[in-house]
């Protein structure tokens, strides 16, 4: 079975070890064919508090880990630039 990974922005880091992560879905609408683009937040798990806001931040499945939390964060694909 494959996990399950996504590519988003990490949109908040006020929770201890976890970060909030925006994944970006792009569409055609079905009917009038323009991009449509959809957020979707996920909680993921972050061991070690080293996400910060901005990053971008590669995120695989996993077992639950608290009430909404499935997901750890696997790499920090880049940092944010805002210091």
């Amino acid at each position: 079975m494959a996990l399950k990974e996504r590519v988003g922005t990490v949109v908040s880091d006020k929770m201890d070890k976890t970060v909030v992560v925006a994944v970006e879905n792009r569409f055609p609408h079905p009917i009038y064919q323009k991009t449509v683009s959809r957020t979707t937040r996920y909680k993921a798990h972050d061991e070690a508090n080293s996400c910060k806001v901005g990053d971008r931040v590669r995120i695989t499945e996993t077992r639950p880990l608290s009430r909404t939390k499935r997901w750890t964060v696997a790499e920090v694909l880049t940092n944010s630039t805002a210091g």
